[in-house]
């Protein structure tokens, strides 16, 4: 029925600010930025990481995208970290983190030992969680 998934959408509170985070802090890279005028000038900007072909779509939550009462709503729930997380895997937790850390980025949980792997936590600009995961080597 369906072949791959091609994307996934993340609100963020400012695209530009989501960009320079996704991008320069991150390593993603821009699949797509053009503003789309018969939707109201709606911005479509768009980032993969480099070799693979899944795009996170960087979604702001203002009009024309949905109405003030229901961004605020959003807004509320990013604030609160209650956002289902993004699971990026690396071959080191820890050194990616420590990288991380460098760059300034909101650290919300140290690297664990887990059954599958060592996990820890971040934040974007916006309040997404973003987990990164070391898998467990094959038993």
């Amino acid at each position: 029925m369906f072949n791959r998934i091609t994307h996934t959408g993340v609100w963020v509170t400012d695209q530009d600010e989501a960009l320079a985070f996704y991008r320069d802090v991150l390593g993603f890279e821009v699949r797509m930025d053009v503003t789309v005028a018969e939707y109201g000038n709606l911005r479509w900007l768009a980032v993969g990481l480099p070799g693979q072909d899944l795009v996170l779509q960087l979604t702001a939550f203002d009009p024309p995208q949905m109405d003030e009462a229901t961004g605020a709503q959003v807004r509320q729930i990013l604030a609160k970290g209650y956002t289902p997380p993004l699971i990026f895997e690396v071959d080191d937790c820890r050194a990616t983190i420590d990288r991380l850390r460098e760059r300034g980025v909101d650290i919300t949980q140290e690297p664990v030992e887990q059954p599958y792997g060592i996990d820890a936590g971040i934040r974007d600009p916006s309040g997404n969680s973003i987990r990164i995961t070391q898998p467990a080597p094959a038993a």
